[in-house]
């Protein structure tokens, strides 16, 4: 099994990403983490990767695919399933992942989206609190009550920037400016599974299971 999680920040695809991986005993794929291996292995495609980070400049998709496809191989050598994380992020990356997996006669088992409406997005994403002594992560969705502290060290609790309701509004226009168009795509090539993101994570879990295909 190929897939795709697709889904707005807070959505829950990192979590269910690693339910999947473990009940299909599949891999999943971060594409942050494939280009810092390679970068830190010294590689060609990491070294041309660094070229690019040093500027400050974002990577090209096709240096992207070039490092992605060498994990890739590995697992249709070995017919090991996997989930791809942060890939594709857009139309261009899409298309160019789609070719790589069909010059390895590997089609994409499915696109699977996590939908959860805009207002549900924020509450989640602006409920998460942190530690600033350990960097313990505490999430209370009415808000952080009064002389609230860290239970595991006592420490001070903040929210930080990315998680403040103007930057997460912000974050989802970028996301729906960007990304969203993905979803399109793949219900135009028949690939997309959409799923209820919203319940339980066990819930949700149970959905994308009964869905997906085999």
């Amino acid at each position: 099994m190929r897939l795709i999680l697709l889904g707005a920040p807070g959505s829950g695809k990192g979590t269910q990403a690693d339910i999947l991986k473990e009940k299909y005993e599949m891999e999943k794929l971060s594409t942050g983490d494939l280009l810092r291996n390679e970068v830190k292995a010294r590689s060609d495609l990491g070294l041309n990767a660094q070229s690019y980070m040093d500027k400050g400049a974002l990577v090209p998709d096709k240096i992207m695919i070039g490092i992605l496809e060498k994990k890739v191989a590995q697992f249709e050598a070995s017919g090991i399933g996997y989930i791809l994380d942060g890939f594709p992020r857009t139309e261009p990356q899409a298309e160019a992942l789609l070719a790589m997996l069909e010059n390895y006669n590997a089609p994409l088992t499915a696109a699977l989206y996590i939908e959860v409406a805009d207002n549900v997005l924020i509450k989640r994403l602006s409920s998460r609190w942190t530690c600033k002594a350990c960097l313990a992560i505490y999430n209370y969705p009415e808000g952080l009550p009064a002389g609230e502290k860290c239970t595991a060290c006592g420490g001070e609790l903040y929210q930080r920037d990315d998680d403040k309701p103007e930057t997460i509004k912000y974050r989802l226009q970028v996301y729906q400016e960007k990304t969203a168009p993905l979803i399109q795509f793949f219900q135009n090539k028949k690939l997309l599974l959409s799923v209820n993101g919203c319940g339980e994570v066990e819930e949700v879990a149970k959905r994308i299971i009964e869905i997906l295909p085999g």
